[in-house]
């Protein structure tokens, strides 16, 4: 699997996990507690594998830009959060600084 793979399963993980940190309450339910440790754990995993290959600057933005996107999805259809035009905006610019690094990334 290529590192970009990788980091996309890294990616899934991370926005696992944030999901569960909402419903753990503060970690005080168990087993969303439990999902957010395995997501984190698994998360944090991938991203060590593909840090083989994707320089470190990358991954991390990568990693951090499709989470934020992944979550503020998942905080609007399923938390029911309000996402205005500040938000549109701002998540525009993440996805064009993500779209920006693709194209200038090699890959070693």
């Amino acid at each position: 699997m290529s590192a970009y793979g990788i980091l996309f399963f890294a990616v899934i993980a991370e926005i696992i996990a944030t999901s569960a940190l909402k419903l753990s309450n503060g970690f005080s339910r168990l087993y969303p507690s439990l999902v957010v440790v395995a997501g984190y754990s698994t998360a944090f995993w991938l991203m060590s594998v593909a840090l083989k290959t994707l320089p470190v600057g990358v991954l991390y933005a990568l990693w951090c830009g499709l989470g934020i996107l992944g979550i503020a999805l998942i905080g609007v259809f399923y938390f029911k959060e309000t996402f205005g035009i500040w938000h549109f905006l701002g998540t525009g610019l993440i996805i064009a600084g993500i779209a920006i690094l693709s194209l200038v990334t090699e890959v070693r």
